[in-house]
């Protein structure tokens, strides 16, 4: 039995790397749309966006790690279809790869802001100095950018927003955050918590301009030069980052015949057709009794696990307590669960006045997360009464 991995991230890689623990010494073909090594993202908006880490630390193994895996890395040539029936996946350079049992692992592919910017008659995506960040190459690109401005505007309110807009601080230059919601991260970690992170960022000096949608951008001579709000007001900008978010990257499915909604449709076992798995970010699966997506790194590598597990005939439900974590100037937020904007929040731990603390959000009476705010050894003894609830 072989099996055909596509995508070379953090799923993609756990997946061969748990095969291979397992005893599984059949062919390995991994699939990725990029030329580098698999590598690791949560650094990029963080680590290497300010040039504390190089391009060689972002790496999640190196050579001689991915050398004894004894895979086959096809790099630099993304999918283009798939046949479900035959297990067989056409690539953009034309190559034909099969496997008795195909790993979709392709991720996301971030949002740029829609429609065409009304001065210039231009996507956001064909002017220069905007960018998003989603690949090495786009957090490169970035930095680069930012070496030579003084002003940036960050378009999202979102965990990504927020951690560029503040890696952005750190570089010295002047940052606004534009978006949609009343604080920063209010749909993930609701009013309380999104308000004192907005307080954080104001206190280091970044510009909160949230409650307005973005309606466009305007140019000079082919170059970025503000962001336009709904209320008429301009923000002056050398650069803009979109962040807006992403959406599984399935368009190589279409036709298919999996089921494609808000990413590739599981059951339980991670299994979307007989022999066809998918793990990480497009991963949408029966959880407990409703579909559950998540995006972020520890899911990658828990449900590429699980995945392994399943080729390998040993059935095994994935069945989470998610988990994520957000750096934010020396402010470490960690959460554990499925909080909500409508949650109820209390201070389980600590005090919001010392910036280190515990909250438990209940829904229904029910406990449903736990969050730190630079409190991770306490915030993970909380993370016991998640478990028992």
């Amino acid at each position: 039995m072989s099996v055909l991995v596509v995508g070379a991230s953090a799923a993609g890689l756990t997946t061969v790397e748990a095969l291979r623990r397992k005893g599984y010494r059949e062919p390995i073909t991994v699939l990725g749309a990029e030329w580098h090594p698999p590598y690791d993202r949560p650094p990029l908006s963080k680590q290497f966006l300010c040039g504390d880490w190089d391009e060689a630390r972002t790496r999640l193994r190196p050579d001689t790690m991915l050398s004894a895996l004894d895979a086959e890395f096809v790099l630099g040539d993304s999918a283009v279809s798939l046949d479900v029936d035959r297990k067989l996946v056409r690539t953009a350079a034309g190559r034909v790869l099969t496997g008795d049992a195909v790993v979709i692992a392709t991720g996301l592919t971030p949002r740029h802001l829609p429609g065409a910017d009304l001065a210039t008659g231009r996507s956001d995506a064909a002017l220069g100095g905007v960018h998003v960040l989603r690949t090495l190459d786009d957090a490169a690109a970035l930095r680069k950018d930012l070496a030579d401005a003084g002003r940036l505007v960050v378009v999202g309110d979102g965990v990504l927003g927020a951690e560029i807009a503040a890696t952005a601080r750190k570089l010295g230059l002047v940052v606004t955050l534009a978006g949609p919601q009343a604080t920063p991260l209010q749909a993930q970690l609701g009013p309380v918590v999104g308000g004192l992170l907005g307080e954080l960022h104001r206190s280091q000096g970044v510009d909160l301009r949230l409650g307005a949608a973005v309606t466009g951008m305007t140019a000079v001579d082919g170059r970025v030069s503000g962001v336009r709000l709904a209320n008429g007001d301009v923000l002056p900008a050398d650069v803009v980052v979109v962040a807006l978010g992403a959406v599984p990257a399935t368009e190589w499915l279409e036709g298919s015949g999996l089921s494609l909604d808000n990413g590739v449709v599981c059951d339980e076992y991670c299994r979307a057709a007989d022999g066809i798995y998918a793990a990480g970010d497009v991963a949408r699966w029966q959880h407990e009794d409703s579909l559950l997506r998540l995006e972020n790194r520890t899911n990658a590598t828990e449900q590429a696990l699980c995945v392994a597990a399943n080729i390998l005939g040993e059935p095994q439900p994935y069945r989470p307590i998610p988990y994520f974590w957000t750096d934010h100037f020396t402010t470490k937020i960690q959460v554990h669960g499925r909080p909500s904007a409508d949650a109820d929040v209390t201070i389980a731990e600590g005090n919001i006045t010392d910036g280190r603390f515990v909250a438990h959000y209940h829904r229904d009476d029910r406990l449903v997360a736990v969050l730190g705010w630079n409190m991770p050894k306490q915030t993970r003894a909380h993370r016991e009464h998640l478990v028992r609830a």
